[in-house]
């Protein structure tokens, strides 16, 4: 079977995702639609339309779609009333209420419906989580991340805490297989926009797991890093690079007991592992066509990118109040 493909979004990211719908098996991109056109020339020869109901006309089995946010819900439910599957950009909505309306959507109609948390498919990330399920830590303490960088202008309609830090949110509750439970955040709004551009997140995961997330705009060099500490060392993920690296902690006898106890653990064997590095975007698509087709899948579910969003906004919520959110979120 060979799924027919549609994209409904020809910005800065759905121009990539049009460049890899065309090299994944099993699928044919067959039209595209932007009511905007198509800046970066990513429709080529194929059919290009002016709205998600000409591009169901034109005849999809699935749909992938890269409107800016405030959209997300009026397209995937009218993708959903015509029987269109759709993976859609994080994150899968503006609000709550329209992130649940669209999981009961695609629920209703036994549609498949996935959502682009895109770091799940990132090589450094893949092989620590792998190597987390197998023990390899001990006992996780501690998952910090960094996610900063200037101002991107593809993105008007959102905070950094729903574009960037939702990525952090999932991916680390994906690490540690374990769902948000309390959250504590502090924002800033330091270039005048309506939204925030600057978020620190103190949280705690419910397998007693403690995080902590420096999200940013502001920043003028790029940084992705996941920092996971546990009983044996610490994990440092980068996905720029998608390198992944191992500091154990060493057995060091030391006569300086000052020294010994300061540093509660000694410094061993660092490794650098040597990773496939495939584009997470490819891997991505492969996920939503498998999942499409019944096979074994890691593709973001609906529900999950619904409790990423329930994480960013109570952080949201936190940073306005000043009080901690406690939060009952569980991944199915």
């Amino acid at each position: 079977m060979t799924i027919k493909m549609g994209i409904i979004g020809l910005g800065m990211m759905g121009r990539h995702h049009a460049r890899v719908a065309r090299e994944v098996e099993g699928v044919e991109l067959v039209a595209v639609a932007d009511a905007m056109g198509d800046p970066h020339g990513a429709a080529g020869s194929l059919p290009l339309y002016d709205s998600v109901e000409k591009l169901i006309a034109h005849g999809v089995d699935a749909a992938i779609v890269v409107v800016p946010t405030q959209f997300h819900e009026e397209v995937g439910l009218t993708l959903a009333d015509a029987g269109v599957h759709a993976l859609i950009e994080k994150p899968i909505a503006h609000s709550l209420e329209a992130g649940q309306r669209l999981v009961a959507a695609f629920e209703k109609q036994g549609l498949i419906g996935t959502v682009g948390h895109v770091e799940r498919f990132n090589p450094a990330l893949m092989a620590l989580r792998k190597r987390l399920d197998q023990g390899e830590l001990g006992e996780v303490y501690q998952i910090h991340t960094r996610r900063q960088g200037p101002f991107p202008a593809r993105i008007a309609d959102v905070g950094v805490v729903k574009d960037l830090g939702s990525h952090d949110i999932d991916l680390t509750a994906w690490l540690a297989n374990s769902p948000f439970i309390e959250v504590s955040a502090q924002t800033a709004f330091q270039s005048g926009r309506q939204h925030e551009d600057m978020v620190t997140i103190s949280a705690k995961l419910a397998d007693g797991t403690i995080t902590n997330h420096l999200i940013n705009w502001l920043t003028p060099f790029k940084e992705r890093l996941t920092l996971v500490t546990g009983e044996r060392g610490a994990f440092i993920a980068d996905t720029l690079t998608a390198d992944l690296t191992f500091y154990e902690n060493g057995t060091i006898n030391s006569d300086w007991d000052a020294v010994t106890t300061f540093r509660g653990v000694s410094e061993g064997t660092v490794t650098r592992f040597a990773l496939d590095k495939r584009e997470p975007l490819k891997s991505e698509h492969e996920a939503f066509r498998d999942r499409i087709l019944g096979r074994q899948s890691e593709a973001v579910t609906l529900a999950e990118g619904q409790a990423v969003l329930e994480v960013c906004e109570a952080s949201i919520e936190s940073a306005k109040t000043g009080e901690s959110v406690k939060l009952g979120v569980a991944y199915e």
